[in-house]
């Protein structure tokens, strides 16, 4: 059943809704997440084909944002999604199905750029169309200084301050005690403060809290 799943995912530029869409995609479009769950567990790839639609733009982001390079990131975001897929039949419904896919697409993005810091490879520069896409996010040197942390530090800024998850939830994407998420977030601000307090003195998307105002 997993691999009947996994043929029918759509490749990632097909994450845009369809205007030929059935009937029955457009019941499933309206469906409670659970419900879709459900479905593509059932083997409905219809279902499938909708949380992917729903949840590609914020994983190929959360991807993008830490292993700063376009191709990669695609790759990496949808290898989580294949990899979410064989996994599926194991998924707790009653859980929300967007932090666990988080949970796959960082450790798959931390692991990668892991791999090419051994390899001593340079990010590439970031492609036109995930530049657009990030518009409304950090300046253009906190992701400079982002792309310069270590794959660790990383990620739990890029969940906590550009994607906004809570630091229980980070620790719980990530599979950490919250002491260390909290000392990941204050060893990563250390290294982002000159970048980040000129980006939030020009009104930019990259406003932080110290990790001890955090409560939630």
């Amino acid at each position: 059943m997993a691999e009947a799943r996994e043929a029918a995912l759509p490749a990632p530029s097909a994450a845009a809704p369809s205007r030929g869409r059935t009937a029955g995609a457009r019941s499933l479009a309206s469906s409670g997440e659970r419900a879709l769950v459900r479905a593509a567990q059932g083997g409905s790839a219809e279902a499938m084909e909708e949380l992917f639609r729903r949840h590609w733009p914020r994983a190929h982001r959360a991807a993008w944002l830490v292993v700063h390079d376009a191709a990669a990131a695609e790759d990496v975001a949808q290898e989580a999604f294949l990899a979410a897929v064989r996994a599926l039949d194991r998924f707790d419904r009653r859980r929300p199905f967007g932090p666990w896919l988080h949970r796959i697409v960082v450790n798959r993005a931390i692991d990668h750029a892991r791999a090419r810091e051994v390899r001593r490879e340079v990010p590439a520069e970031a492609s036109v169309s995930a530049s657009a896409a990030l518009s409304d996010g950090p300046s253009g040197e906190v992701l400079a200084a982002l792309a310069c942390l270590a794959p660790e530090h990383r990620a739990v800024i890029v969940l906590r301050h550009l994607l906004e998850f809570t630091p229980g939830e980070i620790a719980q994407v990530l599979g950490l005690p919250r002491g260390t998420v909290n000392s990941r977030l204050r060893r990563g601000l250390d290294a982002l403060a000159e970048p980040l307090r000129a980006d939030v003195a020009v009104g930019g998307a990259g406003g932080v809290r110290r990790p001890e105002e955090d409560r939630s």
